[in-house]
């Protein structure tokens, strides 16, 4: 981070204007520029400064470009939290620049509104195959409540949600983690997980395109990962529990939400599962020869499918505080 090139950055309202928006919560470069009135190529040049400047941060989905702003927490540097503070007061004090402030936010309820609206367009397509899957297994709440339990009351520290559908596991967890990442190769998913979770924070949750078998973070970066209902849907379960094992830290706990084995051969052509669940062999050799130490378990048994969870740990702890400062 360059300090004459963040003070370039600076040096203009409509990055400024940026800056709080994107203190507010993550946006795509077409949302900006509905919000800032402005032509989408000119709030790219803006954006191209700021992300230049080390204040902003880009992520590609498909077609589109998702801004984020970068916190000392990721960086190590405190010029941008310290940045983020200044702007605060200056809305404050500043009567003009803060009634624009004011306004930028009001016009982020479209935004929302807009988001809320794509996601249940996909829920009413896809209603009555989930509710389908639902009446097989317990309650969604029941398992939720079994998984908060496993994991205990001790801070999760950084969070990886592979596979993380409607966002459900990284809003139950949110409040109990430093900071979290919500990743999904479906684009269609993550727009829906983007509604669900834009009232939490922005330097709370990041939202991450990838592929569970090639995952886009540095080795040892998360304390907790999870994996809910997603395993079932790996032709290699094997490849994506290294590559979780990869990026996990020394000690990092590893939560497996999925079905015991079963035998509804139908769910492979109504809802593309690859693996028909696992037992509780093959989830721990999965584990063991990915690294992890199986520690804890429980099962669900309400329905056509059992659901059950394995808790692993991550072993050695010679990793444990390496890659804190990495960068996804």
């Amino acid at each position: 981070m360059q300090v004459e090139a963040i003070f370039r950055a600076l040096a203009d309202p409509t990055r400024l204007r940026i800056l709080r928006l994107l203190g507010t919560m993550e946006l795509a470069v077409g949302e900006l520029a509905q919000v800032l009135g402005q032509s989408q190529p000119r709030v790219s040049r803006h954006v191209g400064i700021l992300c230049d400047a080390g204040l902003a941060e880009r992520r590609r989905e498909g077609s589109w470009v998702f801004l984020r702003s970068v916190s000392a927490n990721e960086t190590g540097s405190l010029i941008s939290d310290g940045i983020a503070e200044l702007l605060s007061e200056a809305e404050l004090e500043d009567a003009e620049f803060g009634a624009q402030c004011k306004d930028d936010r009001k016009k982020l309820t479209a935004v929302r509104a807009a988001r809320q609206k794509t996601a249940e367009d996909y829920f009413t397509r896809h209603a009555s195959q989930w509710d389908e899957l639902r009446s097989l297994h317990s309650p969604d709440g029941l398992v939720e409540q079994a998984l908060l339990d496993l994991l205990g009351d001790q801070p999760l520290g950084r969070v990886l949600d592979i596979g993380t559908g409607t966002g459900r596991m990284a809003e139950l967890f949110a409040e109990h983690a430093d900071h979290i990442v919500a990743l999904d190769n479906s684009l269609e998913m993550l727009r829906v997980a983007r509604a669900k979770l834009q009232h939490l924070p922005a330097q709370k949750v990041e939202l991450v395109q990838g592929d569970f078998t090639s995952l886009p973070f540095n080795k040892a970066s998360f304390d907790t990962i999870l994996l809910h209902q997603v395993l079932h849907f790996a032709q290699e379960p094997q490849q994506a529990l290294a590559e979780a094992a990869r990026v996990a830290r020394g000690g990092a706990k590893i939560a497996i939400v999925d079905f015991a084995a079963h035998g509804h051969e139908d769910l492979r052509e109504k809802h593309a599962h690859a693996r028909l669940g696992f037992s509780d062999t093959q989830m721990e050799e999965l584990l063991a020869a990915s690294g992890f130490e199986h520690s804890a378990e429980a099962v669900l048994d309400g329905g056509e499918l059992t659901v059950k969870i394995w808790i692993g740990r991550r072993s050695g702890g010679a990793e444990k505080d390496q890659g804190k400062e990495n960068s996804i």
